[in-house]
């Protein structure tokens, strides 16, 4: 006979939630690739209408007011780099958050010449 009493509440970590129930069963982000130096930035703008956000997605808009690195997010929020990573996913897809740009030089392409001379010096090792 199956036992129903489970605890759902541990009393040093608090309540279990499956991540699962965080990403409405989504496993993946929708349509960007994102990793875990993936610079993000709140937008500013507004959710569509209709579009009711989580706690968790309210958190996460908050900590990307200033640009923030993907691992930071999932440390702050206290949720696994994967659930953040779908999370941010459907933010971005909404329009609230984006990919911030790093700041630096511009370089459209690398130099392939330099990049074979690299490999070969490491190679050479």
């Amino acid at each position: 006979m199956a036992k129903f009493d489970e605890r759902w509440v541990d009393d040093d970590a608090g309540p279990v939630v499956r991540s699962y129930a965080f990403t409405r069963g989504r496993t993946r982000p929708r349509g960007v690739s994102l990793d875990v130096v993936t610079l993000l930035r709140a937008t500013g703008r507004e959710p569509p209408w209709g579009t009711r956000l989580s706690r968790e997605d309210a958190r996460l808009l908050t900590l990307c007011r200033a640009p923030s690195v993907l691992a930071d997010l999932a440390s702050d929020l206290g949720l696994p780099l994967g659930v953040v990573k779908v999370l941010a996913g459907e933010l971005i897809h909404l329009g609230l958050l984006e990919v911030a740009r790093r700041p630096g030089p511009e370089r459209p392409h690398a130099d392939r010449a330099l990049l074979q001379k690299v490999l070969d010096g490491l190679r050479a090792l």
